[in-house]
């Protein structure tokens, strides 16, 4: 399962982490993974290339771990609020599913957790 947490201080982001791996198909066809990769790393990309933010990302092994230092601009909120649209879309489609076969148990792919944070 893929985990995002976004850290908000009213309404503000302070950063994000995204872990895991959704497991929704096979490696190379797993269109959640892929989805929450493409939104992560293309906002990332975004506040990087339009937003002149202060922005410390580490990623390593699956892992992406986004802080802002400092209060953030109004592009930067913009952008997130963007990427937080998308990945609530993503949990709502795809978050929860029936497995196929006997078992009706449900499978998490997806979660997405909004702390606040002083």
């Amino acid at each position: 399962m893929t985990t995002v947490v976004i850290f908000k201080s009213k309404d503000s982001y302070r950063g994000f982490t995204c872990t895991g791996h959704a497991e929704f198909a096979a490696s190379g066809k797993d269109i959640v993974c892929a989805s929450i990769s493409v939104l992560v790393i293309n906002t990332l990309n975004a506040i990087e290339t339009f937003a002149d933010e202060k922005v410390d990302v580490t990623a390593e092994d699956g892992v992406i771990e986004c802080h802002f230092p400092n209060a953030i601009n109004d592009k930067t909120k913009l952008l997130l609020d963007t990427m937080l649209m998308g990945l609530k879309d993503i949990e709502k489609n795809y978050g929860k599913q029936k497995k196929k076969g006997f078992s009706k148990k449900e499978k998490r792919y997806f979660e997405l957790i909004i702390k606040d944070v002083d």
